[in-house]
């Protein structure tokens, strides 16, 4: 009895040691499905799914203190590790996302407030640590092994302090209106030089090097959700922008790269459904959950959101049809993602108990 104990604790330590630094993408995908579910009037839909998501982060965030605690050492080698540390970016962008929730859903902006200046908080550690970290350590991958589309992660947190901070400046006092303003701006344009850096070294590694099924994870659909991101935070820029002269002198600009951004994005849609397409049809990649899925229902729920937002900025009604299509798609994502993690949870927990009953 005292072996079985001991072999069943360190496994529950195990699954608690392995998390993915990227599993926050559970609480972007549920949040942004909640705020494109309330942007296009299901409201009900878009409140459940917002307590939902307190609940998520919560919970991610004590799985990975636990982590961190118990487990420090590989917590913080997947710091700087090419391919696990730029899922850490998920806290950021999950942080601004969960504080946008209850600036647009529960009009709490003490809250979103608190929540804008914790992602920016991750945002600056993270950053500094994980791209210093990629830049002094002596074993290093070569680019076919160190570089997905994760890495995108790295825009989409910084969009989403852009985004939170649009939001929160409409409904600021000046000055600190101004400020708050420049700061998303400033956050905007480097997400931007930040995605042209980055998806250039991605497009190579995509046409000049073997790619097997196994190579094209899910978080490849960041390279869409990036720019869909980047569309939002151009947008509510672009709305702000009566409150701000620094602003409506750029506006000619940050309209041309907003619709830049969102083409961008478009363009990605049916290049990575044809990919999709060869990975599970052609190549019969097994289909089974995975928590980087999350990475890829994201993206989805956040074109809904920034198309719906960049047709009241720019007055491109005819385009009224797609935050509505795309938000139906990315729900069924979420369930379908949301089943796959309660078998999985139900799984494990029949594992578990098996053990304890042959004790």
């Amino acid at each position: 009895m005292m072996n079985n104990d001991k072999t069943q604790k360190p496994e529950i330590l195990a699954d608690v040691a392995g998390l993915s630094p990227a599993y926050f993408g559970m609480a972007m995908a549920t949040g942004i499905v909640s705020l494109a579910s309330y942007r296009v009037g299901m409201h009900g839909m878009a409140m459940a799914l917002f307590r939902l998501n307190i609940l998520v982060y919560a919970v991610l965030w004590l799985l990975t203190i636990l982590r961190a605690v118990r487990h420090s050492r590989r917590f913080f080698g997947d710091m700087i590790d090419h391919l696990r540390g730029p899922g850490f970016f998920t806290t950021v962008a999950a942080t601004s996302i969960l504080g946008s929730q209850f600036a647009v859903i529960g009009a709490d902006y003490r809250v979103s407030t608190v929540l804008w200046g914790a992602a920016i908080t991750l945002w600056v550690g993270l950053t500094y640590t994980i791209f210093a970290g990629f830049t002094i350590k002596q074993n290093k991958p070569s680019l076919e092994k160190g570089i997905s589309g994760a890495w995108l992660l790295a825009v989409v947190a910084s969009q989403s302090i852009a985004v939170l901070g649009a939001l929160l400046a409409a409904h600021a006092d000046q000055p600190y209106r101004l400020e708050i303003n420049f700061l998303a701006l400033s956050m905007w344009l480097w997400g931007g030089m930040l995605y042209i850096w980055m998806m250039s070294l991605i497009f190579y590694r995509y046409t000049m090097f073997p790619f097997s099924p196994g190579d094209l994870a899910p978080p490849y659909w960041i390279n869409m959700g990036a720019m869909a991101i980047s569309t939002l935070a151009g947008s509510l820029l672009i709305i702000n922008a009566p409150d701000a002269p620094f602003l409506l002198s750029l506006l000619p600009f940050i309209k041309g790269f907003t619709v830049f951004y969102w083409a961008t994005g478009t363009w990605w849609i049916p290049m990575l459904v044809v990919l999709g397409l060869w990975r599970y049809v052609f190549r019969r990649f097994p289909l089974k959950y995975d928590p980087l899925y999350w990475g890829a229902i994201f993206p989805l729920g956040m074109y809904s959101a920034s198309t719906r937002e960049m047709i009241e900025a720019m007055g491109f009604g005819f385009l009224q049809f797609l935050p509505r299509v795309f938000l139906y798609v990315a729900l069924l994502a979420w369930a379908l993602a949301f089943v796959g993690l309660a078998l999985e949870l139900l799984r494990r927990a029949g594992v578990l108990a098996k053990a304890e009953g042959n004790n």
